[in-house]
């Protein structure tokens, strides 16, 4: 399993965890805001990708609130296949 970290501005966070869920193989999805973990949402691995974006729809609508007080988070991505890298 393997880590990534993105940098993005308040408004791209809810377009970029969206782009990540439907990935498929994203095991954690974790949001960081100067150093403390603001929202943490874990998925299925295997779980078709439409199934998944229902049931974190409250979460997101949750992190939409808190994107738009932010200008800068972390999104850290937990992966299954191995596959990823370290972007800062």
């Amino acid at each position: 399993m393997t880590t990534e970290r993105i940098k993005v501005t308040g408004n791209q966070v809810i377009d970029k965890v969206k782009q990540l869920i439907r990935e498929g193989n994203i095991r954690r999805v974790r949001i960081v805001h100067e150093e403390r973990t603001i929202l943490e949402i874990p998925l299925s691995i295997g779980a078709p990708a439409a199934a998944i974006t229902i049931m974190a729809a409250p979460l997101l609508a949750a992190l939409g609130a808190f994107a738009a007080l932010v200008t800068e988070c972390t999104i850290e991505v937990e992966k299954a296949d191995g596959a990823g890298k370290n972007e800062e």
